[in-house]
């Protein structure tokens, strides 16, 4: 089995309150696992630096990315940033003012960069040497109804609520997609209307592999649907695979292998911070329920298994947004 690659960040110390999302990562981590014998080395630690951020106290965490060949694209909530595999050589760097709450980046299929600007609600391109070629709103709106142009917001530590908090973007048969937290979907951005509704809870990533394409859900479901009809063909929750009794975590991060394996991440949830986006966990949550940690595993979809499970605490990881294989 090959290694692995996972990408989140480190917990501060908390020791009055609880902090908030936005103050509460000291560190974004990449860490490389070998998943036989146990190895793990920390790849990249990385804190960024004041410009990039509205204060000294900002989270400092990796968001989901993509890996292609050698070229690993990912993000902060800040920034982007390209890394040349195995050595993490750092030969790309974007920040600009329209970066808040980046969840997602992945390079499009005409050379450029395609940014989940969540804090903004919006799907960004931008080419590689930093320029804006578009921006779309998520919503049915202009983007710059409720966002001002001449804002820094990077500067700004949380437009929070958002009207939809989009998350990952991928593209399809020539189209620009998006999945929508609050609407519980993914839309296209840019062009025709589309939408694949995602009803059973509300989704992260989206990974287009073949006929299919591969959807998170946050309580801990892979929803499956057919890239031709636009529909769902299947969900598998991985609840019912660990037992109804283990609260597996936020559920955030696949990685598609052969014979229709798949690892997932799940990151802890604190049970002090049941909020309005963590009500899935309030609503399933009881007592004697196993919290689990931060932990990725292995599933088998057909046989509706989990092979393995690996944690990440241990070794300083509290949140996963990414996981994609090492080659050797």
């Amino acid at each position: 089995m090959s290694d692995l690659y996972v990408l989140g960040a480190r917990q501060r110390q908390l020791f009055l309150k609880a902090g908030e999302e936005w103050n509460l990562y000291e560190a974004a981590l990449i860490l490389r696992l070998d998943t036989e014998s146990g190895a793990v080395e920390t790849c990249v630690e990385y804190k960024s630096p004041p410009e990039a951020r509205a204060s000294e106290h900002s989270s400092n965490i990796f968001k989901a990315g993509t890996l292609v060949g050698d070229t690993l694209y990912t993000c902060t909530s800040t920034e982007v940033l390209i890394f040349k595999l195995p050595d993490f050589e750092q030969i790309g760097y974007i920040s600009l003012p329209l970066f808040n709450d980046l969840h997602h980046v992945t390079p499009s299929s005409d050379g450029n960069l395609l940014i989940v600007s969540t804090g903004l609600d919006m799907v960004l391109k931008v080419s590689l040497g930093g320029k804006v070629l578009a921006c779309w709103s998520v919503l049915d709106e202009d983007p710059w109804l409720r966002f001002s142009r001449t804002v820094d917001y990077r500067k700004v530590e949380s437009t929070k609520p958002h009207k939809s908090h989009p998350n990952y973007v991928f593209e399809l048969d020539g189209d620009i997609w998006v999945t929508r937290f609050r609407q519980r979907d993914a839309v296209t951005v840019g062009g025709p209307a589309k939408r694949i509704h995602i009803d059973v809870q509300t989704p992260h990533d989206g990974l287009v592999r073949g006929d299919r394409i591969y959807f998170t859900t946050v309580d801990g479901q892979v929803v499956i649907a057919n890239r031709q009809t636009l529909k769902v063909a299947d969900i598998i929750d991985l609840k019912e695979i660990n037992g109804h009794n283990s609260l597996l975590g936020w559920c955030r991060g696949i990685l598609l292998m052969e014979d229709q394996r798949v690892w997932v991440g799940f990151s802890r949830v604190r049970k002090t911070s049941f909020t309005e986006n963590v009500l899935w966990a309030k609503n399933i949550f009881r007592d004697g329920m196993d919290e689990r940690p931060t932990h990725i595993a292995l599933y088998d979809i057909p046989k509706k298994t989990c092979l393995q499970e690996f944690a990440l605490e241990p070794y300083g990881m509290n949140i996963v947004f990414s996981i994609f294989e090492a080659k050797p």
